[in-house]
């Protein structure tokens, strides 16, 4: 099977060497016959300059480099999401994707494909730094945010850096089903499938808001009440707007409605908790200004698709007994003890 991978200078190195490395691990269980064959093409032949300062060696340069693939996918980098692609290379994406079976892209890489017109009308994600940036620079794209990974039909795409480990498992999968792509993630020591979206990575509030702005308003009332039950109306009148004007004018600036941002303040303010402190899941919910640990449990998942346990167990790392301390031994390396109390 013939991939192609578009590597530029200043690409982020995990985005060439984690989807190489899913697919070297598959063929270690493929026939010969049906192994993945990547090609690394690039702006020129030879040596291509990671963010990192890392080096791949690509094969060739895309104006010779026209065969039609089985795959093409397109690897980001930090600057990517600024990067104008030349006119040579928009027409060379779009012939590949015309030709490909399957085309797609790593993280940022995703705005090369957008440059090429290749978005229209598609359901995408990219990492959630650069999403509100990919949907206001190509509107007829439908972006996803959260999303790990998207299809769309033979469009794929990634959410930031590592996230083309589990969009090029999901290929392995697809091609040779599900016990292969889950011996590769055995191999590589990564989740088959990761709970959550992007926001369990991310500051989960997509809004910044400006001072004395409606959404700042609303930010500010919100945090200072957050145990309170927040209704519309209430809001709405702390501002100082009714709520007819509110509903409407908020959700124009915050791309959101109101009950939503509420809920999304409540989940951060949670997050926070469960990160940071060993509080009962009751006691979480009601400072979060849920109605119980139900809602809260019903909310969370809604929104970060994974559990608030599940969260805090990712999230907050295992609390050491007192009196625990660091030893070195030479041999033994760095470990703990417990003094005697």
């Amino acid at each position: 099977m013939k991939l192609t991978l578009l590597v530029l200078d200043g690409v982020q190195a995990l985005d060439v060497a984690g989807p190489m490395d899913v697919f070297a691990e598959a063929n270690q269980f493929l026939a010969e016959k049906d192994r993945y064959d990547v090609t690394l093409v690039g702006a020129h032949p030879g040596a291509v300059t990671t963010s990192s300062g890392m080096a791949f060696q690509v094969h060739a340069d895309y104006l010779h480099a026209d065969a039609a693939s089985d795959l093409l996918l397109v690897a980001g980098g930090p600057r990517f999401a600024e990067y104008t692609p030349a006119p040579a290379l928009i027409g060379w994406l779009r012939r590949q994707a015309q030709g490909a079976a399957r085309f797609g892209a790593v993280c940022n890489g995703v705005f090369l494909l957008g440059h090429a017109g290749l978005l229209e009308g598609r359901e995408v994600t990219t990492h959630w730094d650069h999403a509100e940036r990919l949907a206001a620079q190509f509107p007829a794209a439908r972006v996803r945010p959260d999303k790990i990974f998207v299809r769309d039909g033979e469009l794929f795409t990634s959410g930031g850096v590592s996230s083309g480990i589990d969009l090029c498992l999901a290929l392995v999968a697809e091609d040779w089903g599900q016990e292969l792509a889950v011996k590769v993630a055995k191999r590589l020591i990564v989740p088959m499938r990761r709970d959550g979206g992007q926001s369990q990575y991310s500051p989960y509030l997509a809004v910044v808001p400006q001072e004395e702005s409606l959404v700042s308003k609303v930010f500010k009332y919100v945090t200072d009440h957050i145990s309170d039950a927040l209704s519309i109306e209430q809001i709405a009148d702390a501002v100082g707007v009714s709520r007819r004007t509110f509903s409407r004018a908020f959700a124009k600036h915050a791309r959101v409605t109101p009950s939503v941002f509420v809920d999304q303040v409540r989940i951060d303010f949670s997050r926070k908790l469960l990160e940071e402190t060993d509080l009962p899941m009751k006691t979480v919910a009601y400072r979060s200004g849920f109605h119980s640990a139900t809602q809260m449990r019903m909310i969370f998942t809604r929104q970060l698709d994974t559990t608030p346990m599940r969260y805090r167990e990712r999230h907050r790392p295992p609390a050491r007994a007192a009196g625990t301390h660091f030893m070195f031994h030479a041999n033994r390396g760095i470990y703990e003890t417990a003094s005697e109390s």
